[in-house]
């Protein structure tokens, strides 16, 4: 099968969040055919406004594409659009590739793969990470779990969202890689912020602290993206706190059966469960310190 090159092919995108949003437009800016679906029409306007055809519902959009590319919220939805009897790979054509770009179970996405693949189609699953800001300016890191094949179909596709694009083996290595990336994340964000109250309490410049940190050892892409947003009190969303928690609870639930103890992901879990309590759910992964601000 051919590789899906902008201009020739036309694709299904579902579920316009924080990111998806920008990973549609980009796409459509590329010179894609793009067909959309999202829970709320209203909400997708911008996007309808670019070129993009309206579908009532996933499995309409899956129908009469070379691909389709879905980043919505929990394992739960993801399970709902693609095997619902009325789902993506029900409407799908043999031949279509699907795409899941949501941060979820590896076992579900080995359970979409053989779905997809009793019915002609290919699948991969592909998480990202970047936040808003990787997924505005296309330099998204894309984790891709499939077969070789596929992969290469879609890299155009990926080339257009990312910068930095793995293919890490068969169907749920992706999934498993990013809860790589969101264990490591999840401890980083603890560091961060007790840096940020000892510095405050230490009568220091955070900005100046940054500096100096911000390039050494100590450096990380959280650290100096989201630093700076808590130090100017902006808790606005690139990530939900509510879908980290949810990508905690995966990465658990796997090391669990795996028999892997993950002492400082439990603890990143509990503090961020302390941050739904003081009303940050909708906030942004920064919004941990309010757990200290509120000591």
């Amino acid at each position: 099968m051919n590789a899906l090159t902008p201009g020739t092919s036309k694709m299904a995108f579902i579920g316009l969040g924080v990111m998806g949003r920008s990973m549609a437009m980009n796409l459509i800016s590329a010179g894609y055919a793009l067909k959309i679906y999202t829970r709320s029409k209203d909400s997708a306007g911008d996007v309808l406004a670019a070129g993009a055809e309206w579908a009532e519902s996933a499995g309409a959009a899956a129908q009469d594409v070379d691909a389709v590319i879905t980043i919505v919220g929990y394992p739960s939805d993801v399970e709902a659009i693609y095997l619902a009897d009325e789902g993506i790979v029900a409407q799908a054509a043999a031949g279509t590739l699907l795409i899941d770009m949501t941060t979820s179970d590896p076992s579900l996405a080995v359970r979409i793969a053989t779905a997809a693949g009793a019915q002609g189609q290919q699948s991969l699953d592909a998480p990202v990470s970047g936040g808003d800001v990787g997924a505005r300016e296309a330099r998204l890191s894309i984790m891709v779990g499939g077969e070789a094949a596929a992969f290469e179909r879609a890299q155009p596709i990926f080339d257009t969202l990312g910068q930095t694009i793995v293919h890490q083996g068969p169907a749920g290595t992706g999934q498993h890689t990013k809860m790589c990336n969101q264990i490591t994340i999840a401890s980083n964000m603890i560091g961060i912020m007790e840096a940020l109250v000892y510095a405050c309490r230490a009568g220091l410049d955070p900005d100046q602290v940054l500096k100096s940190i911000g390039t050494g050892a100590a450096g990380s892409w959280s650290l100096n993206n989201l630093l700076p947003r808590v130090i100017n009190g902006d808790y606005e969303p690139g990530f939900y706190v509510r879908h980290f928690i949810k990508d905690m609870e995966i990465a658990l639930a796997e090391a669990e059966k795996m028999k892997v103890r993950l002492p400082g992901l439990d603890l990143a879990r509990r503090l961020y469960e302390d941050v739904v309590k003081l009303g940050g759910e909708s906030y942004g992964t920064q919004a941990l310190y309010m757990v200290y601000d509120n000591d």
